[in-house]
Parts: structure tokens; C-alpha cells; sequence
């Protein structure tokens, strides 16, 4: 399975994914999912006006946008709004067959919509939740983010608990809050997980390294998903993901992306926007230059058919 398809099958997938896998085992499974998708519902209100003049019509399969959002609190004690140390856009186009996906380095430096200030990207969820990050990049990529969907590291944790641990594979063997990972395949729990997904300062690739081990947890997760082990443990799944995980995707609009986008993850490609890094009153940003931002500006206009 690409990084791509891995990626968006684990946020938006552990809610639309669900419902595909467990749709025709029975009405008592298909309630409990809806059950849980309704209790992940969380609208936004946005203060720049959107820059679709309509909604998608996801019965004609237009393509669409979802930002992608793993926030930092939820575990060790955090419950503060927190921020969003991992940030997504993933265009669907099933059409053209094709999901694209640009990861967002969380110390971007961009104007905040609705805060007046420049920050890190990362910050406008702290300031204005997912409203505010949603109009902040859209207004940064200048694309219509049509969608939000929203995972805390609390998830994160029980779903790798509930699915009974994930294997990843570690490219270089350190030690983080008191776990040494290996060099090469390691099973991790749901604590081991968050450590082996924090550790940043021994990475010679910095915060870069830490989303991609970020991403290889949720790859575990997916095949576990995928996997019967997985689907016969859906109900530990969904007591995870109902008070975890966040989308202003009503159940509705789940299953027809379930139905009628599938073909659009058979092809996924990835990109990784980049920076360079500066400093600024003694705070490291990332500064993307004009010419990568308007690469990653075309690459996702062409998805959309802008």
C-alpha cells in the first residue's frame, strides 16, 4: 500500500473505512457505526467566505478537499485546544482515478486568517480550531478546502491499543521516553506508539522524520483495520475514534464517499511541501519559497479542475 493511500485511508478511513468494512455484516454493526460517525460530527463556522460558490456534489463525484489534522494534546495530561503537528491536504478526484496528498511542515510561516498575525501553520488551530485552519490554508494554497477531518494523539493511542498493537519498521534505533526502538521491524503499543511518533531532536531529518514515523503508525493501524483481526475488534475501534477524532462530515456524506469514490484511491500520489528554516525572535520557523508554493498550488488546482 503507497504512503498516500495509507494516509488517507487512516484519518478519513477510520471513519469512511468503517463503514465500508462493516456495512454488509449486519444492522447491528452498521448502527454502531453510524452511531459513532454522528457522535465524531463537528461543524465549523468560518469567518473568510469560501471559495466554492456551492457545496460539492459528491452524488455527481466532484472532486473534493479534506485537511487533515493530527493535534498534539489529548495524552500526558494535555487538554488544552492544542495544535496541529501534522497537517494534510488530500485532494479526491475519482474521475481521473487519482488522490493526491501534500503534507504541510507544521512551522510554515503564513498569515493566520482571522487572528491578524503571521505564525506557524500549525498555530491557527490553537487560535481557531478547525475553522481557522481550514481558511488559513485555504487561503495559503489558494484551493477550496472543502472538509476537515481531525485526530488527537488520545486516538491515536487507543486505536493502536485497540487494534492490539501495530508493527512499524525504524530506520535508525533511539530512545524516547524511556522505550529504545530497534533498528528494523518493531510491535508497538499504544504508548510505545506516541513515543516512537514524538522523537524529533535525533533525526538528522527533524520534524520531516518524525511525520513520516507518524504516518508508518497509522499504516499499522490500517492493516489491522483491513485485516478480520481488526473488524471483529470494531467496537473497541469505535469507542476510540467517537471521542477522538473530529469531522464536519456528516455520516451521509461518509457513505457516499465510501460508494462513490473508491476508484479514486486505486492511484495516490504524495507530496511533501518544503522549506527552509529561519529563525525569528528566537523561534524557528519554515520559510516556503514562491516558486515551491506555487508548485504545490498547481499541483492541487489540476486535482480539483481549477
Amino acid at each position: 500500500m503507497s504512503t498516500g493511500k495509507k494516509i488517507i485511508l487512516a484519518i478519513v478511513g477510520i471513519v469512511v473505512l468503517l463503514t465500508v468494512a462493516v456495512v454488509g455484516i449486519g444492522t447491528k454493526v452498521y448502527l454502531d457505526v453510524k452511531g459513532s460517525a454522528d457522535k465524531t460530527y463537528e461543524s465549523v463556522k468560518r469567518e473568510s467566505p469560501a471559495k466554492r460558490e456551492t457545496a460539492v456534489d459528491l452524488e455527481e463525484q466532484e472532486p473534493f478537499s479534506i485537511l487533515l489534522l493530527g493535534i498534539d494534546t489529548g495524552d500526558l495530561g494535555r487538554t488544552e485546544q492544542g495544535r496541529s503537528d501534522t497537517m494534510m491536504v488530500a485532494t479526491v478526484n475519482p474521475k481521473d482515478k487519482k488522490t493526491t496528498i501534500v503534507s504541510i511542515p507544521r512551522d510554515t510561516y503564513v498569515s493566520i486568517v482571522g487572528h491578524g498575525t503571521d505564525d506557524k501553520i500549525n498555530h491557527a488551530y490553537a487560535f481557531g480550531g478547525a475553522a481557522m485552519s481550514m481558511d488559513t490554508v485555504e487561503k495559503y494554497l489558494d484551493i477550496p478546502i472543502d472538509h476537515y477531518a481531525a485526530i488527537n494523539m488520545k486516538g491515536l493511542k487507543e486505536l493502536v491499543d485497540a487494534v492490539g498493537g501495530v508493527q512499524v519498521r525504524n530506520e535508525k534505533e533511539f530512545t524516547q521516553s524511556g522505550y529504545t526502538f530497534k533498528h528494523g521491524l518493531n510491535t508497538l503499543d499504544g504508548d510505545m506508539a506516541l513515543a516512537f511518533s514524538r522523537m524529533r531532536k535525533e533525526d538528522p531529518r527533524g520534524d520531516y522524520g518524525r511525520q513520516e514515523r507518524q504516518r508508518d503508525i497509522v499504516v499499522g493501524v490500517v492493516k489491522k483495520l483491513l485485516s478480520m483481526d481488526g473488524i471483529t475488534k470494531y467496537q473497541e475501534v469505535l469507542n476510540a475514534m467517537e471521542t477522538n477524532v473530529t469531522t464536519d462530515m456528516h455520516f451521509a456524506d461518509m457513505k457516499k464517499i465510501a460508494l462513490n469514490y473508491r476508484d479514486a484511491f486505486t492511484h495516490v500520489k504524495t507530496e511533501q511541501m518544503q522549506g527552509e528554516g529561519f529563525m525569528q525572535d528566537n523561534i524557528s520557523y519554515q520559510r516556503v519559497s514562491e516558486d515551491e508554493l506555487k508548485r504545490v498550488q498547481d499541483i492541487l488546482k489540476s486535482e480539483l479542475g481549477l
